[in-house]
């Protein structure tokens, strides 16, 4: 069986989204990621021992916004839990046995020379839309773009945004205080379904918090949302189930789900 999960505020969560969502019963986490010399993402020690559980009787795939070299500090990934494969920068590439795989890569390649504008065209044509905000701009391996934010903002200006992203082939996303900026040339859904072929198997279930899920939310036979996501809104429309617990432990409810989804005889 395959299980697909997004990471950041959906299994881990760093302690800036542990202290803004907050959580009853987090005394025993368990540091899963480390920048420097600083633990920088948890996970309930419970939730971790039935995610090692899944991915050793499953084919378990993280499914992540972040980087390689981001996905890579998430250290517990290739030690305690086993995987295949990784969907890393928002589908734009598939680790496989932990080596990127070139021919997903060089189809993304195409696609986004043909499809896109590039971080530098989409860039400038934000800023001849006039739109201003308070933020610093990063850039992800020449792939997208996202704007970590000093404030918080308007509900309108977001609506304005999202349309002067899609007049341009691009999508947005709100995670927290970033505002991910994502070609439409890419997505996790995608990547995803490239790995079902692969492997000649559907996804049992997939979680995961921002509107850059859905799109491989949509491969699953079930869908899981925590409460705290920006999902949540869409979930009436999506059929996804939202988990009863918000923060971390929505993390923790999630695994358990997944769990309770394999056959007993396994």
């Amino acid at each position: 069986m395959i299980f697909a999960s997004d990471l950041d505020r959906t299994l881990i969560y760093s302690n800036r989204a542990i202290n803004i969502l907050g959580s009853s019963e987090i005394d025993n986490l368990k540091p899963v990621e480390k920048k420097g010399s600083r633990w920088v993402a948890y996970m309930t020690e419970n939730a971790f021992s039935a995610l090692r559980e899944l991915a050793h009787n499953s084919l378990f795939i993280p499914v992540t916004t972040r980087t390689t070299e981001q996905f890579n500090r998430v250290f517990i990934f290739g030690q305690d839990i086993p995987i295949k494969y990784a969907i890393t920068s928002n589908g734009a590439r598939i680790i496989q046995n932990g080596r990127p795989l070139e021919e997903w890569t060089n189809y993304i390649s195409q696609n986004l020379e043909e499809q896109s504008l590039s971080p530098a065209e989409f860039l400038s044509e934000i800023k001849r839309s006039g739109l201003e905000w308070n933020g610093e701009w990063k850039q992800a391996e020449d792939l997208f773009l996202y704007s970590i934010l000093y404030d918080v903002l308007p509900e309108s200006l977001i609506k304005e945004i999202s349309l002067a992203a899609e007049a341009s082939g691009w999508r947005i996303s709100l995670q927290g205080r970033k505002l991910y900026f994502i070609p439409k040339a890419i997505s996790k859904g995608a990547a995803l379904e490239f790995i079902c072929k692969l492997e000649g198997q559907k996804v049992a279930a997939g979680a995961g918090d921002s509107r850059l899920d859905l799109d491989f939310l949509t491969l699953c036979k079930l869908g899981f949302v925590p409460k705290h996501g920006e999902l949540v809104k869409e979930s009436v429309n999506t059929g996804l189930t939202v988990t009863s617990q918000t923060g971390v432990k929505a993390g923790e409810e999630i695994i358990q789900q997944f769990l309770r989804l394999i056959p007993l005889a396994i």
